[in-house]
């Protein structure tokens, strides 16, 4: 049986956001997020192996799949 993999992006992808919503001076577009996404780096490592990492970061980074949604709720609680 196949071990199922997870993406982490590596620096966490919430991060590479803000960053590059910073540098830009305003919100990121839903195109751009994706795009910067696309190109972000992440590795893919067993589910128990990324648990650690987000464990040993402190947060749960965002889900690539649902990047867009989770920028949103993301950085509206990072601007509180």
């Amino acid at each position: 049986m196949k071990e199922q993999l997870c993406l982490v992006f590596i620096p966490a992808l919430s991060a590479v956001l803000q960053n590059a919503e910073t540098n830009k001076g305003s919100s990121l577009t839903e195109s751009e997020a994706l795009k910067i996404r696309d190109s972000a780096t992440c590795v893919a490592v067993p589910f128990d192996v990324a648990l650690d990492m987000e464990r040993e970061r402190g947060f749960r980074d965002l889900v690539a799949e649902d990047c867009w949604n989770e920028w949103q709720r993301t950085r509206l609680s990072l601007k509180k």
